[in-house]
């Protein structure tokens, strides 16, 4: 049987003409890119967008380098930004103005609630485009992370005034993703493929491809079986492989494995206001009980780093000098004992009460389910009751959001947002962390630290407050950090040359690769 599906998945693949060619790089990912409306969220997929759409500044991690703008000033207060726009053109050949850049910031400034989670949003005061050229920004605050938060990939990329609708709210769509990145999108079939051909008038290194054809193939070993068979050129992107596949093709021949340097936190978080996860010591005996070498090596085997906080301490202004809780059964199960958690039987038990912990996981993501089961093993152990919730993706980040959790799992959004603009969505209540940090008695000083940070021009001041909200998050154990994740890609040596990661985790660097035998 298994013979046979791999033999209908090569006739299907060559029966839609996707064979190797030299000017055509052919991926997979598990769904269609999506309209590629640059102000929207799914199923708009970000490494699309970020293809199509260009910023007015690029993100990298030794500073903000030009894109859309050359060059940009600020103000002495830290209120206005003033961008100098270069000589671009969107890929339908119109110019990229500031009145183009203006529209857009209206677009996105029109359906403000829906981009809350980026503290920019508020901050804006005004925008004009004061010369074809001049796009200037007013802030009605300081706010240190403007620049960054501008390079991301949604919501404020730049869709060409030929794009929009008669009505400039993109909420209600858009007529076509026009932009002036290096690729435009030239097909889509629901289901079977996109097609992306390189934008000609890109203001920057053009393309060595003249096309990108992306397969959608949702089931993972079919991407697998497609890359082994030189049906596909390479594989990147979140869930796109799985870790066994990655080390196992990474002693292929004819594959290159590519590892990023770390990005996102994976930890689970502690609910502080709700269930057993109330009590300190509760969180603090989970911090010891839990193995987390053995999830390292044995689940993640050995593709991701060890975590011991929420950010990585390499980050600026991260290294907090936190000592980090040691996996230690006996102190997990002496410090419960102290808390008036007794033994009986298996489980503990305090006022009749028995010591159980709800843990919350996407029932598809095959990571977070061996971890949960792992963790389940280890807790036990400490006496502690650890019941297993799969989810569906919706009820899972519905949960996330509503507090209706003990513990969940989490994870931090990578650069550019990390550790600003993740911090400042611990303020708003639709996310996790706030609902793992709302019954501490420190939270309005923990938000309170956060929006200070974040208008600061002070770098010690930014440390002591980074250092603040990172010891008491570690100290009141309402995060159980577990590995810091890497980007990884597989590519077929045969087929690509030139690869390497983008500076974000959506940032595919597609217009940068050359074929192989060039």
């Amino acid at each position: 049987m298994k013979k046979f599906l791999i033999v209908f998945f090569i006739l299907f693949i060559t029966s839609y003409g996707f064979a190797a060619s030299k000017d055509t790089l052919i991926i997979a990912y598990p769904v269609n890119a999506g309209p590629l409306n640059p102000h929207l969220y799914n199923p708009n997929q970000m490494y699309a967008q970020t293809m199509v759409y260009d910023s007015l500044v690029r993100y990298t991690p030794n500073g903000m380098e030009p894109a859309l703008a050359e060059s940009w000033q600020i103000s002495k207060d830290g209120l206005t930004y003033t961008f100098k726009l270069r000589n671009a053109k969107f890929s339908d050949g119109t110019e990229v103005t500031a009145e183009a850049v203006k529209m857009n910031f209206d677009a996105v400034m029109q359906n403000k609630a829906r981009h809350s989670w980026i503290a920019l949003v508020s901050m804006i005061e005004s925008f004009k485009a004061e010369d074809n050229k001049t796009f200037i920004l007013k802030l009605s605050k300081p706010y240190n992370l403007t620049l960054k938060e501008l390079s991301v990939a949604r919501p404020f990329r730049i869709l060409a005034p030929s794009g929009f609708l008669d009505s400039a709210d993109t909420s209600k769509g858009i007529k076509a993703p026009v932009g002036s990145g290096p690729w435009k999108l030239k097909e889509t079939k629901l289901g079977e493929y996109d097609i992306f051909e390189r934008n000609e008038y890109y203001w920057g290194i053009k393309p060595k491809y003249k096309y990108v054809k992306v397969l959608v193939l949702p089931d993972a070993n079919s991407r697998i079986i497609a890359l082994e068979t030189g049906k596909i050129d390479m594989l990147l992107g979140e869930g796109s492989f799985t870790l066994e596949n990655f080390v196992r093709l990474s002693k292929n021949k004819d594959i290159a494995a590519y590892k990023s340097e770390p990005r996102m936190t994976n930890m689970i978080a502690l609910n502080s206001s709700r269930g057993n996860t109330k009590d300190a010591a509760v969180r603090k005996a989970v911090m010891m009980a839990v193995n987390k070498e053995n999830i390292i090596k044995y689940i993640l085997l050995n593709q991701e780093v060890q975590a011991e906080q929420i950010f990585n301490p390499d980050l600026e202004y991260c290294n907090a000098g936190i000592i980090p809780y040691k996996y230690n059964i006996i102190e997990a199960n002496n410090i419960l004992e102290n808390a008036g958690w007794k033994k009986k039987g298996l489980y503990r038990e305090k006022n009749g009460q028995i010591l159980s912990i709800d843990l919350h996981y996407i029932g598809i993501d095959p990571k977070q389910k061996a971890i949960a089961e792992t963790m389940q093993a280890d807790l036990m152990q400490a006496g502690i009751k650890l019941n297993l919730i799969a989810e569906e993706s919706t009820i899972f980040y519905s949960l996330q959001a509503n507090g209706n959790f003990d513990m969940i799992f989490n994870k931090t959004w990578g650069p550019p947002f990390d550790p600003g603009t993740f911090a400042g969505g611990m303020r708003k209540p639709s996310h996790a962390d706030y609902q793992a940090q709302s019954g501490l008695k420190e939270k309005a000083e923990i938000d309170n630290a956060i929006s200070q940070l974040i208008i600061s021009d002070n770098k010690t001041n930014i440390t002591e407050k980074y250092k603040y909200l990172l010891n008491t998050f570690h100290n009141e154990a309402v995060y159980l950090p577990i590995s810091y994740e890497l980007d990884l890609a597989l590519v077929r040596k045969d087929r690509v040359k030139n690869f390497q990661f983008g500076n974000m985790v959506t940032e595919f660097m597609l217009h940068t690769l050359e074929p192989a035998d060039d």
